[in-house]
């Protein structure tokens, strides 16, 4: 079997009841040969997603499964994405689905623009919520006031190996797609946003997301704290006392000391 072009690594904690739509809204893609799965099982304890998982191995022994003790969100995406043959890197949480344009689209973009190191697009909502989840271009002005880009994006796993993965210290999960995200733009990774509808994202009362945006304060001194990041905090403070800021010539002069300081290729 020749090498995957792309490992799509999907992280599930107690998430049983959702992985089966996961993991079949990818599992007839057309070129089966060009794709692996992964599972994490990041230590559920619900008997109803131990069920699932092994109902999963059961049927689709040509998936990677794996079961290890609770390590949280970052671990388990590190631990999948070590492991992953791939060549570039789709994570998907175990309760949305992909789809299979965004698949073709991300591989040939990378394969096509060796200087392009992300692929990103739309989701549309499901669950308690419909309509499109529009993103948009990698801006570090707006990357730095909220992130706006799913962590179900196509990046290369050589960008991964470079900054050391997810961050496994995050003192909250839920936030460690943006960490990454504002890590891989302050070393100039090239981000390339297609505005297509590239995954399904399901909306659901309580989940993570929502606890991280519960601490989101704790998240983002933690993560503006750390030493590559640190010289965005008065970026950051700036936009927040005036937003329009970043449509004046003036930003443009403020954000060059910054450009500067860290000789990197930042988008704004």
């Amino acid at each position: 079997m020749k090498q995957p072009k792309v490992s799509i690594i999907i992280t599930c904690y107690n998430l049983g009841v959702f992985l089966d739509e996961a993991v079949t809204s990818i599992l007839n893609y057309p070129d089966k040969d060009a794709i692996e799965i992964i599972i994490i099982n990041d230590g559920s304890t619900e008997p109803s997603t131990i069920e699932a998982i092994g109902k999963i191995e059961a049927d689709y022994p040509e998936l990677i499964v794996v079961n290890q003790n609770n390590q949280g969100l970052g671990n388990a995406r590190n631990n999948g994405i070590a492991m992953a043959k791939g060549v570039y890197i789709i994570p998907l949480d175990a309760d949305n689905k992909l789809r299979h344009e965004f698949i073709i689209t991300a591989i040939k973009i990378l394969d096509e623009q060796q200087d392009i190191d992300i692929v990103h697009g739309n989701a549309e909502f499901f669950g308690e919520k419909t309509g499109i989840w529009k993103a948009a271009p990698f801006n570090i002005s707006e990357m730095v006031l909220n992130n706006y880009i799913d962590a179900c994006a196509c990046f290369r796993k050589s960008v991964w190996e470079e900054l050391g993965g997810y961050d496994t210290q995050m003192p909250i999960m839920g936030f460690e797609d943006w960490d990454l995200w504002l890590r891989m733009g302050v070393h100039g990774c090239n981000f390339e946003y297609i505005n297509t509808v590239f995954f399904d994202y399901r909306v659901r009362e309580i989940s993570m997301i929502t606890h991280a945006w519960e601490n989101r304060q704790e998240l983002i001194d933690y993560m503006f704290s750390k030493q590559e990041l640190r010289y965005l905090l008065p970026l950051r403070n700036c936009l927040i006392e005036n937003k329009q800021l970043k449509e004046e010539p003036a930003f443009k002069e403020i954000f060059k000391i910054f450009k500067n300081k860290t000789r990197r290729r930042l988008k704004f």
